[in-house]
């Protein structure tokens, strides 16, 4: 599973790659592989800065192993009861590919997509003890139309009923939860599906299940983003996708596991790692959007998490 997971993510990183660059329309993304100096593996960042249509994207994968310190270890036994919480450190392996888009026009939203394959193995013989796939698509606009959520929705909903029609209406709901930013009271975006520490089936069922899930991805934005990516804004309207930028940043800095687990990780690539802040953010003391305004129902609809599909 861990040369299948490899495979797979690298061809998808060059095929979303490709399909991002025919959008942008010229500028091509910056491809920096990289090692982990002080631990095992690496990864190649694929990242665009200042284009026409993504002020700033990137496509990362990692494959990254090397050893769990007691710490890590300790937290991940709430899900994994299988983990020895004697032991100083255990040997771990993961695969992933993660994703952040952020447009210029603000009509146009921000993507964040995630998919990652883990694994802890036994120090004498290598085999493995414990493994989870983990990730999900959450979709992010500054202003809300109700075709793009509904069509982003419908269309990672088909994947997962592919599988079990249990899994988009839980990992609906667990998106709408992770994604709330706490201090603020509201969601991040519109949600899309999120899950993690995912076991429960044949890990070959799974990896079928990732990979209809990553798959769907170019379907479900790029006709999104051919939509948007023309439409004409005011100065006002940009001003606004700052602010909802800072919310963005908030929630990756202060809430976000990944960003947690990235970092404190030794060895880590913190370029990579902060990847998924946007190239600019605003923040205005006490800024209240106008009432009865596109800026005062997104606020409406990230407060109280909508049923799309």
């Amino acid at each position: 599973m861990r040369l299948k997971m490899e495979s797979y993510i690298k061809e998808k990183q060059k095929e979303i790659v490709a399909a991002l660059e025919k959008v942008e329309g010229g500028k091509p993304f910056i491809v920096d592989t990289w090692e982990r100096k002080s631990s095992g593996g690496g990864g190649i960042s694929c990242v665009l800065q200042d284009g026409e249509v993504f002020e700033k994207a990137g496509v990362n994968i990692s494959i990254v192993y090397g050893k769990l310190p007691r710490a890590a270890i300790l937290k991940m036994r709430a899900d994994h009861k299988n983990l020895d919480p004697s032991v100083e450190s255990l040997d771990f392996f993961a695969a992933g590919l993660s994703m952040v888009l952020h447009p210029k026009n603000p009509m146009a939203p921000t993507v964040h997509l995630n998919y990652r394959y883990f694994e802890t193995m036994a120090e004498e013989d290598g085999a493995t003890q414990t493994w989870w796939f983990g990730g999900g698509t959450d979709l992010t606009p500054s202003y809300l139309f109700d075709e793009d959520a509904i069509h982003f929705h419908k269309t990672i909903k088909q994947a997962c009923e592919k599988h079990d029609k249990r899994y988009y209406p839980t990992f609906k709901k667990w998106c709408d939860e992770y994604f709330y930013v706490k201090h603020r009271g509201e969601s991040r975006g519109v949600g899309g599906i999120f899950f993690d520490d995912l076991d429960d089936k044949d890990p070959e069922q799974l990896f079928s299940f990732v990979q209809d899930c990553l798959n769907s991805f170019l379907p479900s934005y790029i006709p999104i983003i051919e939509r948007r990516k023309n439409m004409p804004y005011t100065p006002e309207e940009k001003d606004w996708q700052q602010l909802r930028r800072g919310r963005y940043v908030e929630f990756n800095l202060i809430h976000d596991r990944g960003t947690a687990f990235g970092l404190n990780t030794p060895g880590a690539r913190v370029e990579s790692i902060l990847m998924s802040l946007p190239l600019t953010a605003g923040w205005k003391y006490m800024h209240s959007p106008a009432p009865n305004s596109r800026e005062e129902r997104l606020l409406e609809v990230l407060r109280k998490p909508v049923e799309w599909v």
